[in-house]
């Protein structure tokens, strides 16, 4: 590979990262090649050295959150419960810093934006995360490492909402350090077995039982 095909290659990524910052606070409606070429500093010119249309922006854009998507899939030979809390991290994470990627799988509206194919491949990646979701609980529930009293289908939910909910959590140092931490922790609580309470040992009763009542005094005749 070429420095110059490398250094567009670069560029394309920091372009559809653009184009997803626009999104996120703007709507893909108002998405277009001038003003992408405004949020990079870029000339439009430039722009269409590296994409000759904005149908070619879009797929490029796909591809991007396809990649980024990809990228937080954990190692699968990791233990179910840990595999997931992987994927929480890093995807929320993943997610955080491109909210335009929420925007794009979340809403119909933004889906239908976007060339057909592109619209079919974000929603395929919407099914690829809940699958590994729900393949992951039904692991743990076979390994003792999920709860097995509640289906997958709506653990998988659980798990879902917290990501979205990460990843949309204020910016705020402060706040990020340990509320993240601790929601995950909290998920992992709920995931997690019961756990059984103690067996109270059987008491054998002392002597004859009382009788209930009060006692019949017997009448001298």
């Amino acid at each position: 590979m070429t420095e110059k095909r490398r250094a567009s290659e670069i560029r394309q990524v920091e372009l559809t990262d653009a184009a997803l910052r626009i999104i996120a606070s703007k709507g893909i409606a108002s998405l277009s090649t001038r003003r992408l070429a405004e949020e990079v500093g870029l000339s439009t010119g430039a722009i269409f050295k590296h994409f000759p249309s904005l149908d070619a922006l879009l797929e490029a854009l796909v591809a991007r959150v396809e990649a980024v998507l990809d990228a937080t899939y954990p190692d699968p030979s990791l233990p179910p419960l840990e595999r997931l809390e992987r994927f929480i991290e890093t995807r929320s994470s993943a997610v955080g810093q491109r909210l335009g990627i929420l925007r794009l799988v979340l809403s119909d509206q933004f889906m239908l934006a976007l060339p057909a194919q592109g619209s079919q491949r974000l929603g395929a990646c919407v099914q690829k995360t809940r699958a590994f979701i729900i393949e992951c609980v039904r692991a743990g529930q076979a390994a003792g490492e999920i709860r097995a009293d509640l289906p997958a289908g709506p653990l998988a939910v659980l798990v879902m909402g917290t990501v979205q909910m990460l990843a949309l959590a204020p910016s705020n140092p402060d706040r990020r350090i340990a509320e993240p931490r601790l929601i995950i922790e909290t998920l992992l609580a709920l995931l997690r077995p019961l756990a059984r309470p103690p067996e109270r040992a059987e008491t054998k009763p002392r002597g004859t039982p009382k009788t209930s009542g009060a006692r019949t005094k017997r009448v001298k005749s």
